[in-house]
């Protein structure tokens, strides 16, 4: 499953020192998810998870392969972008191209590195790209509803009416700078709404890039209680990426701090597209898999191989604790903690499953 988060932000708010650390440090070594420079600023990492390694214990499997994310460093936007200043056009084709997105908003002080508006304000900044964001859909949503209400004759009327009403309540909130996220839907609604491509209904999180000091600390402005945000200081991150695994942890120690600001991306934008990972392990190797919250036995199966969908029958599930606590496949049939599973059964974070697939 291919999901990418795109990297935005104004110029010089440490965006590329960011997707740079990261490409970095979390390079993919996974023989289905390299590391691969699709062109220059698109990225596959992979995600942090310490239950590969004791699965693979318990399992003496001879690899071990994580799940992975796929990054986009997109230009610096400017204010205007929606009508066309700086990149304009091309800048938000690249955003919708990306499933989510993550925004680095600058909160670091640093004369050194000259601020498009002279001055660190971090809520501020974030206006701006909204805003450009909400405009660019007001655009969207304008032609659609103009286009709506010219074909709304005769027979189609009635039901071209839903759709009006739709459009004209999601065009109102986006002149007042809101997001088409925050509203709620129908089923019928948001099928709609998707059909639009519409920016401001990706999911978003804030990647706030602080000071080393306040990256250690933890105490960072809020930019939005309704939003996930994550504090990281790009300056330090580029620094550990230069370093081993074991000096990494280290300095990471000396400063107070149990995991890197990478890691919390990573995993941030992984549940913010609402994936889980089930896995799978034995003696080859052991494995993480992404689907979609939600997803049912048989869609999971179809992850590993295609023809699985068709062909499944049932699965052997389990928690990843139980597999480990009670040794893995040859052990875990006596305790009771395996479930036999049908096509109905949907798959929760941290399960190991073998599926059972006829040929």
């Amino acid at each position: 499953m291919s999901l990418s988060v795109g990297i935005v932000g104004l110029p010089n708010v440490g965006k590329s020192t960011l997707f740079n650390a990261l490409t970095r440090s979390k390079q993919a070594n996974a023989q289905n998810y390299p590391f691969c420079t699709i062109d220059p600023n698109v990225g596959v990492v992979e995600v942090p998870d310490d239950r590969l390694a004791k699965l693979a214990e318990v399992s003496k499997s001879q690899k071990i392969v994580p799940t992975a994310i796929e990054f986009v460093d997109i230009a610096g936007l400017v204010a205007g972008a929606s009508k066309g200043e700086g990149l304009g056009n091309q800048f938000l084709s690249h955003i919708r191209e990306v499933d989510a997105i993550a925004q680095v908003v600058r909160d670091f002080k640093d004369t050194n590195v000259i601020h498009v508006s002279n001055k660190v304000n971090p809520k501020d900044d974030a206006d701006v790209i909204n805003i450009e964001l909400s405009l660019a859909d007001l655009g969207t949503v304008g032609k659609r509803l103009e286009s709506v209400k010219k074909n709304a004759k005769g027979a189609a009327a009635k039901d071209a009416q839903k759709n009006i009403e739709l459009l004209e309540r999601v065009y109102a909130h986006l002149q007042k700078g809101g997001a088409a996220r925050e509203l709620e839907y129908s089923d019928d609604e948001m099928e709609m709404v998707r059909d639009m491509c519409l920016l401001t209904m990706k999911p978003m999180l804030y990647v706030l890039n602080v000071d080393e000091a306040e990256a250690a600390k933890g105490t960072p402005t809020k930019i939005n209680e309704g939003t996930v945000q994550i504090e990281i200081c790009a300056k330090l991150e580029s620094e550990l990426a230069d370093l081993d695994e074991t000096e990494a942890k280290e300095y990471l120690k000396d400063l107070g701090m149990t995991e890197t600001g990478l890691d919390k991306l990573i995993t941030a934008s992984y549940k913010l597209l609402n994936l889980v990972t089930f896995l799978t392990s034995g003696e080859p190797e052991t494995r993480a898999w992404t689907v979609r919250q939600g997803a049912i036995a048989p869609e999971a199966a179809g992850v590993i191989h295609t023809d699985f969908i068709k062909g499944f029958i049932k699965a052997d599930v389990m928690n990843w604790e139980d597999f480990v606590k009670y040794g893995g496949w040859s052990k875990i049939k006596e305790t009771g903690k395996m479930r036999l599973e049908g096509k109905d059964y949907v798959v929760k974070d941290g399960d190991v499953i073998y599926f059972h697939i006829s040929t």
